[in-house]
Order: C-alpha cells, then structure tokens, then sequence
C-alpha cells in the first residue's frame, strides 16, 4: 500500500482532484482507497434511520451498518489518528490510498491551487511539510519546490497520476 495528500486552500478543489485521480488511477489498475479529513462535524446519518437511532437514542459507542456492497462503520470518539496508521488500519489490502486533508502529515503532498480562493500556494508556507509531488493549478507558481502542471496543459491529470504512483509513500519500506 502506498499513500499521499491532496491538499490546498477551502474550495480549491480538492475533492474534485480527489475523486479524477482515483478515478484516472483506478483506469490503471490500482486499488485504490480514500480517506477524508474534517475540522468540522459531519453528519452521515439521517435522524430517524435504524442506524441513526443505534448511535444517537442508544448512544452505542460504534455501529457497523452491514448492507449488499456496503459496510459503514460509525464510531464514537475523539480521533486524533493519523493518516498513517488510518490507512493500514482499514485499507492494508489496497494498493494505493489517496488522503484529502492531513496538511502537516509526513506523506507527499499534491497541491490544488485556484488563484481565486487562496492568496498563495501552502506549498510556499514553510509551515506547511513537504514533500511535495507536484502542484496543480490555474496560474505560473515561481520558486515552487516541485512540478507545477497547469489545469490548461495537455494531458496534466495523467502526468499527475504518474508522479503520485512514482511518489507515493510506502508505509512498509
């Protein structure tokens, strides 16, 4: 298994990056894996549903929601786990694991930058760790410490798929 962040300023586009690059990934024969980071609370469950009711009205510290195709696990407890140890908890049998978020985490980063959201690339933050394996966006980026692939070039998801297979972090090695 081997991973890496998609991360950028709110609305960006991260998750749109997210979902062409598993999708383009996949196409190449990996499977592939996500994991979401949040600041913020996220509800899944609708009020009223069985599951809803085991979690909420039974206050059950976890519930697995087993159906044809789909199993979901809702968890109650504060989570300060890592990407990581996220990854090889729940998707060791993947080939490869592509996290939104996680922005201070060691894995190598591909950056989603829109010159009408952010001020500046997080790439440029010293703040903010690399290693980065390239950058996305709609405007040249000077000084930027890896490829930077316009959304107007040729073939850019596809180079860009490439760099994150080459440069993706194997846990194991």
């Amino acid at each position: 298994m081997r991973l890496f962040s998609i991360v950028g300023h709110k609305n960006a586009g991260k998750t749109t990056l997210l979902v062409a690059l598993a999708k383009e990934l996949g196409r190449r024969g990996q499977r592939v894996a996500t994991i979401k980071h949040s600041s913020e609370p996220v509800d899944i469950d609708r009020k009223g549903t069985d599951s809803w009711r085991h979690l909420h009205e039974g206050m059950a510290d976890g519930v697995l929601i087993a159906a044809p195709n789909l199993r979901v696990v809702l968890e109650r407890r504060p989570d300060d786990t890592g990407p990581i140890a996220l990854a090889l908890e729940h998707f060791a049998d993947r080939d490869l694991v592509i996290v939104e978020g996680f922005k201070r985490s060691p894995l190598p980063k591909i950056e989603v930058f829109r010159s009408g959201v952010g001020p500046s690339p997080l790439l440029l933050d010293p703040s903010v760790p690399g290693p980065w394996i390239a950058l996305a966006t709609d405007k040249a980026v000077a000084d930027a410490p890896c490829p930077v692939l316009r959304f107007t070039d040729t073939m850019w998801l596809q180079l860009l798929a490439s760099l994150a297979l080459e440069r993706a972090l194997d846990p194991g090695a």
